[in-house]
């Protein structure tokens, strides 16, 4: 594909309707740059997902570059961890930045001469007014602000003071440099905002103590683009307000590229956070196990839980790109993993809550090694063995002594199929001193094995696992963080951590699994079949240990909140 054919082999949407429009206009020389630019105060989250997929995917699609940048202005909050956090998420969903990796603190040089400039054409100026003094000054949504009284303050003095806080001569809050737009403009981001505040006392994890001034974000983004040569600056509707500003520095500067802003909804997922500060505030509270854990939405917790990187870029692409602010149902997500992994997970038997069989006519001291597909419908993934012997577990859930006919696992003086493996009946069942059930008697009929019974019908077919050989596990059984769809949003309430579901994580100490598991690569995800999907821990499986998390049910099985 040459550099300035337009793509309609992929889904249309209006982003793509304006480059195609622009490549046909001969704009850019017919090259497309994008950026995906992550503040690295925390790690990313679904919503980063969408961003990554568009960003990335458009570039590939236009045979550009994607850059990755990290706008890393806010040195408090930003660290070395947070930033290698953010390329393995990117990786691991499948993008690569090549070698357009950047740092917007590589110009600081730069948009500090940049902010010279603006002062010398009296277009920004030193502002000595407190926090509390800008927010009065500033007005509000139906009413005009109004000038600094710094506001005119000659060039030479403007100059002399920059200077002067560049050089470490003020304390923190003492100035600001402000652009000179409008303190009457009706959006409110054009009120002379903010360019450079001071930060001493801090050490910056890209340029030490070289610094003591920091350029705020909305100066410096645009300027970032613009001195990358990035053509279309991809955010989200919050920022839609901010594009005449984006505009305005470019303008007033003069700058060979003006990249173009172009917005889109962001990615609101329901039983879901996307706000980084309230992750964080969920990280710092101790109300989660880390950025990672399984329960979070985070790349990196979701990669931890097992949600295949191909059916997370899936689920971008079926939730499409608009203008229009939805709410995505958890289902849809659900969905996309359990497709992925219906396809791909390779097949497994676990025994969650164990009861012990013990089949009376089988030898004792036998095992025979049966054979297993490790997926039912692809020959290709192969098969494995798993043992046999007199002494089995089932689960606790399929067994009754007495149900109707819709029940279609094991019930007393009837019969079940063993899963790859023989027809059992129960004979008789052994409970202890408070009548609970401890042991089930049963027989096996050895003529069942890859065959029915003759002269009767067995319907049901259920899991086991090897009393002798199973391998003893810890299961935890993760379900959605939030029992409410839209647990920061929901006015009735001050806090949205009252929404957190107490349900959310369930840990089993007692499960059995196949001996084919004993070995589980960290990350693999199986299916434990009639179960769900479950990853083996990338943290806790170690030193013998095995922990695997559940990624998702078979099927949904979530009740809805009333």
């Amino acid at each position: 594909m040459s550099e300035v054919e337009v793509v309609t082999s992929k889904p249309s949407n209006f982003i793509r309707n304006i480059i195609n429009a622009d490549l046909e206009a001969g704009k850019n020389e017919g090259h497309i740059r994008t950026r995906f630019p992550p503040e690295p105060n925390g790690y990313l989250h679904i919503g980063h997902a969408k961003s990554i997929c568009l960003n990335f995917g458009i570039a590939n699609d236009y045979n550009g570059e994607c850059n990755l940048r990290f706008d890393d202005t806010n040195p408090h909050k930003e660290n070395e961890e947070f930033v290698n956090a953010i390329k393995e998420d990117v990786l691991w969903l499948g993008f690569d930045w090549t070698d357009h990796q950047y740092f917007a603190s590589d110009y600081f040089g730069k948009l500090y001469d940049y902010a010279v400039q603006l002062i010398e054409q009296g277009d920004a100026y030193v502002c000595d007014l407190s926090a509390d003094e800008i927010r009065e000054y500033r007005g509000t949504l139906t009413e005009p602000g109004k000038n600094s009284p710094y506001r005119d303050r000659s060039i030479a003095e403007n100059l002399a003071l920059f200077k002067g806080m560049r050089d470490g001569e003020f304390a923190d809050g003492s100035k600001l440099l402000r652009a000179k737009i409008d303190m009457s403009s009706p959006n409110i981001n054009m009120r002379d905002p903010a360019i450079y505040r001071i930060r001493h006392g801090v050490v910056h994890h890209q340029t030490g103590s070289e610094w003591c001034i920091y350029p705020m974000y909305d100066y410096t983004h645009c300027l970032s683009d613009s001195i990358e040569g990035v053509t279309h600056s991809i955010c989200t509707l919050e920022f839609a307000d901010h594009k005449a500003l984006y505009d305005w520095f470019l303008d007033t500067l003069k700058v060979p590229c003006h990249p173009l802003q172009i917005e889109f909804s962001r990615l609101n997922l329901q039983y879901a956070i996307t706000s980084k500060r309230k992750l964080t505030q969920l990280v710092e509270d101790g109300l989660v196990d880390g950025w990672n854990d399984p329960r979070m939405s985070t790349i990196s917790g979701m990669r931890r839980r097992g949600y295949p990187a191909a059916a997370i870029r899936d689920f971008c692409e079926r939730i499409g790109v608009t203008k229009a602010d939805n709410s995505v149902e958890m289902e849809m997500f659900d969905n996309c993993i359990r497709e992925n992994l219906n396809e791909h997970a390779p097949r497994a038997m676990a025994v969650l809550n164990p009861l012990k069989v013990v089949i009376t006519n089988y030898p004792e001291g036998q095992t025979e090694q049966l054979v297993a597909a490790n997926h039912p419908q692809d020959d290709s993934m192969g098969t494995r063995i798993v043992p046999f012997t007199r002494e089995l577990y089932i689960d606790k859930e399929d067994f009754k002594e007495e149900a109707n006919n819709k029940f279609k696992r094991l019930v007393t003086d009837k019969e079940v199929r063993l899963r790859n493996a023989y027809v059992i009946r129960c004979d008789e069942v052994i409970k202890d001193a408070e009548g609970e059930i401890i042991e089930l008697r049963c027989s096996y009929d050895p003529a069942t094995l890859g065959a029915n019974p003759e002269g009767r019908k067995v319907k049901g077919v259920i899991h086991w696992v090897s009393a002798e050989q199973g391998i003893k596990a810890e299961v935890r059984l993760f379900d959605r963080l939030f029992n409410h769809p839209h647990p920061d949003n929901d006015k009735s309430v001050d806090d949205f951590t009252v929404h957190i579901n107490p349900n959310s994580l369930v840990t089993l100490t007692d499960c059995v699994l196949e001996p084919s598991l004993l070995d589980a690569a960290p990350g693999t995800v199986y299916q434990f079949e009639r179960e769900g999907y479950f990853c083996a821990d990338s943290e806790l499986c170690q030193d013998g240990k095995l922990v695997f998390n559940r990624t998702v049910t078979l099927r949904d099985t979530w009740d809805k909140p009333e």
